[in-house]
Parts: C-alpha cells; structure tokens; sequence
C-alpha cells in the first residue's frame, strides 16, 4: 500500500516487477490520487491543484501506465478514486482539509483495506513505517491504517514489511547524477534512510530495473528520468535502485530465521 502514484515504483517498483513475473499475484493499493503533486514539466502546469485542476484525474493515467510497465495487472484506489485527498507535506494547511487522508478515520481506512484483504487473501503486505519513510502526513497514515488492518486480519497475512533504505546504499545512490540535476553533499541532507542494522530484508531485483525506470517516466508529472538517475521537484538527483529493501515489522505464522542470519532475499521467506 502506498500513498500517493509515484511512490510504488520509486520505493518498490523492482520489487513488484520481479515478483509479478514470477507468477506471484501482486496488489498495489493506493491512498490518495496525489492531487497536490508538485508538477515538473511546464506544459503540465495547468493541472496543478492550486490552478486549473485536474492533475488527480491525470496522474491515474500515470499510474496505469506504470502498473503496464511493472506487469501488475490489480490495482485499487483505498475506497475509491478520491475517497481521500492527497494532504500535502507536513504542516501546510492543507493537512486540516476536509477529506483528506491525513484526517481520515484510521478503523474507517482500515476496514477499506480489511475488505481487500479478505477479498485478495495476501500472504505479504508491504508499506510504510511509522515516519512514513519520510516523514509526509499520507506515508504515516498509510501505515497506522495498513498495520490496523494487519491486526484485524486474524493472522491471514503472514508478513508484514517497511520499506527501507539503508544509509549505505544511500551513498552509493546520490552521486554523481548528470546535468541538469543538482548533487545531493550527505546523505545527512536527506529525510529517509535507515541504520544499515535496521534493513530485514534485500530483494535482487536488478534484472527488473529497466521496468522500474519504465514505470517512473510514467510519472512525468513527478520524475524526471536520466539514464539511471531521476530527479523530485526539487531536482536533487538520485540513482533508481534495482536492489530494493526492507524492514519486517511484524509476523503471523511464520517460521523464524536462524539467529545471525543474513538478510531474508524473499518477502515469502519463512510462510509455511
């Protein structure tokens, strides 16, 4: 479950990719429509919210046509397209709007969710921790609504994962980009990553970068894409990781790794 289109191929789009073509049945919830996006090209600016509108309904086009690129053919919108609004960056005044996901009822949210649990039965849910990755309101009430549905399932999920990156692949990831992007100094100058120690999880999925990348320039309004580097709105530019990381948060039987083990390499690791 993520937040906002955009953020499953950013965050987890090897990921998806990989296990989609295995066989592997790969639902991909999301939260809002991102209607508050900062928009990059110029010819796009009228969709922002703040002018014309619009860029809601476009980015489900985006979004559909990076689930083609990934190969994950079932995707929902939490209770609809627009159920909740996209609530922007933590402590504008848009997160006191009516409807958005940030005030969203969690046990409402959750029951959402709950009913696409009962209906797609997974064994492996992946979404957000408790700072939402990075911090934005959407991320963190995405994952106070997925792991209340994880605890209302009755034990039917089996994992229940973070997404992560650890700060060692962090600096490998943030130089040097090409020009026009700018270079990010520190990976202390950046609002996620995680304590190496802290990662469960690395999935090798780097034969599904190229469908990442894919999957990324579908978000045009969003990413800009060069080579192997993309960049936000904020032009900072960032190498696309094939190998994708995790943190597990919690378990329903599932059979325990050997103590000093190395990282699981499969979500399913462990699921009897």
């Amino acid at each position: 479950m993520h937040a906002h289109p955009d953020d499953e191929s950013i965050e987890t789009g090897a990921t998806m990719a990989k296990y989609a073509a295995s066989g592997a049945q790969v639902t991909l919830v999301t939260c809002t429509l991102g209607e508050l996006g900062e928009v990059i090209p110029a010819d796009l600016a009228h969709l922002a919210w703040d002018a014309d509108g619009g860029l809601g309904e476009y980015r489900i086009g985006e979004l559909t046509a990076a689930c083609a690129a990934l190969g994950v053919t079932d995707h929902r919108f939490l209770g609809g397209p627009g159920r909740w609004r996209d609530s922007g960056m933590m402590g504008l005044a848009t997160n006191d709007l009516p409807g958005c996901f940030w005030r969203a009822d969690v046990d409402e949210a959750a029951a959402e969710l709950l009913a696409i649990i009962r209906e797609v039965r997974p064994q492996v849910m992946v979404t957000y921790d408790e700072r939402g990755f990075y911090g934005h309101p959407d991320h963190i009430q995405a994952h106070r609504v997925a792991r209340r549905a994880f605890a209302q399932a009755d034990g039917q999920v089996s994992k229940f994962y973070a997404t992560a990156i650890p700060r060692s692949a962090l600096v490998a990831a943030i130089g040097p980009p090409p020009a026009p992007f700018l270079r990010i100094e520190s990976v202390d100058d950046l609002p996620f990553g995680v304590p190496d120690e802290d990662v469960t999880t690395e999935i090798d999925a780097r034969d599904y970068l190229g469908a990442k990348l894919a999957a990324m320039r579908a978000h045009a309004t969003q990413i800009s894409v060069d080579g192997t580097f993309f960049a936000l709105s904020d032009n900072l530019g960032q190498r696309a990781l094939g190998t994708e990381y995790y943190t597990l948060l919690a378990t329903s039987r599932v059979t325990p790794g050997r103590a000093g083990e190395a990282r699981e390499s499969d979500l399913f690791a462990g699921i009897g």
